[in-house]
């Protein structure tokens, strides 16, 4: 890499069940106006632009180009956009700046789940020939995820149960769920209802500044020392399911494993994942894993991947952590998983 780059700025909105009352650019005007506020900077100082987001949940063909309406695109602007979880947004407008051709990106995404049946819309993350046309939903193959482990001997319903628990006893203000939380009856065995994430709405956004400008904007930027993504095979019956070979990979080439870090956001939708990924990026207890809450506390769709680097970074901004690791993912399983280490200045 030839340019630091930083995260100088995070906000998100509260996560809630449902947000019937409002449209997507009601949801993010207010998430964009806080970002930029955070620094101080205008949309017109913004050198890029790039959102994640989801047709399939707005049930709209390029419903990504009305959100547009909540950042302003006249006068024209340099933006792009995903069609998946904002975090791989921002590795797009990473890679952007690490070019050189812009000195400052604002990333944002968001999500409506409440509408529909999430558990049907993801199914056509599937593959098409094989796979889709059965129709089993997230929750139907993150239980066959979670019996894999438990047939496997790695992990027991007990230690399910504890995972959900720890996330959700978190004091985070914008998560959807928190303190005690029953885990409820089985959704699909093994999973119980707190196994699996809430549904609800929600948006973030961050500001990324290379080298000097990100100093001149934050007092203790977020430096991105790394980051990387790769994808499993898309067949899941040519998986093991209790390993993420791809989340190794994706750290490794991140320089995960080069320094401990201190601590760890994963983005682990069903309490199972969560301890997949633990193996597959060598997080020990020593690292302080999903002090936010986790997307078992709040999971606004195509958002919490995004929140997961806005959460690790604010840390650092903060003064709360030196190094640390974010985790995405997208797709059944962790079929798709995005690594990036963060790096505060040494204090």
């Amino acid at each position: 890499m030839t340019r630091d780059i930083a995260v100088v700025a995070v906000a998100q909105s509260d996560v809630l069940r449902t947000t019937e009352e409002m449209s997507e650019v009601e949801m993010l005007m207010p998430v964009l106006h806080d970002v930029l506020d955070r620094t101080g900077l205008k949309t017109a100082d913004i050198g890029f632009t790039c959102s994640g987001s989801c047709d399939y949940l707005a049930g709209r063909a390029f419903s990504f180009t009305l959100a547009l309406d909540g950042v302003g695109a006249w006068p024209p602007i340099s933006e792009s956009h995903v069609e998946t979880d904002g975090a791989w947004a921002l590795y797009e407008a990473w890679t952007k700046l690490l070019s050189g051709d812009a000195d400052t990106a604002l990333v944002y995404s968001y999500g409506k789940a409440s509408p529909g049946s999430v558990r049907d819309v993801l199914t056509r993350q599937l593959d098409p020939y094989y796979v889709a046309p059965l129709w089993p939903d997230s929750v139907a193959l993150a239980a066959l995820q979670a019996q894999a482990l438990i047939d496997a001997g790695a992990t027991d319903e007990p230690a399910l149960a504890a995972v959900a628990a720890r996330s959700r006893a978190t004091d985070n203000p914008h998560a959807q769920l928190r303190g005690p939380v029953p885990q409820g009856d089985y959704v699909v065995r093994p999973l119980r209802t707190g196994d699996c994430p809430p549904i609800g709405d929600g948006a973030a956004a961050v500001i990324l500044a290379a080298g000097e400008r990100a100093r001149e904007l934050c007092d203790r930027p977020a430096w991105i020392r790394g980051i990387d993504h790769r994808i499993e095979a898309h067949g899941l019956g040519v998986r093991d399911l209790t390993d993420s070979p791809s989340a190794r990979l994706a750290a490794e080439k991140a320089g995960a494993f080069e320094r401990p870090v201190d601590t760890a956001e994963l983005h682990a939708p069903f309490s199972s994942q969560e301890l997949v990924l633990r193996k597959a990026l060598r997080l020990d207890e020593t690292v302080r894993v999903n002090p936010s809450g986790g997307a078992l506390a709040a999971n606004p769709m195509m958002a919490a991947g995004l929140l997961r680097i806005g959460e690790a970074a604010a840390r650092i901004h903060r003064g709360e952590s030196d190094r640390a690791l974010a985790h995405a993912t997208s797709g059944p399983c962790l079929q798709q998983n995005l690594v990036a280490v963060l790096e505060g200045d040494p204090r």
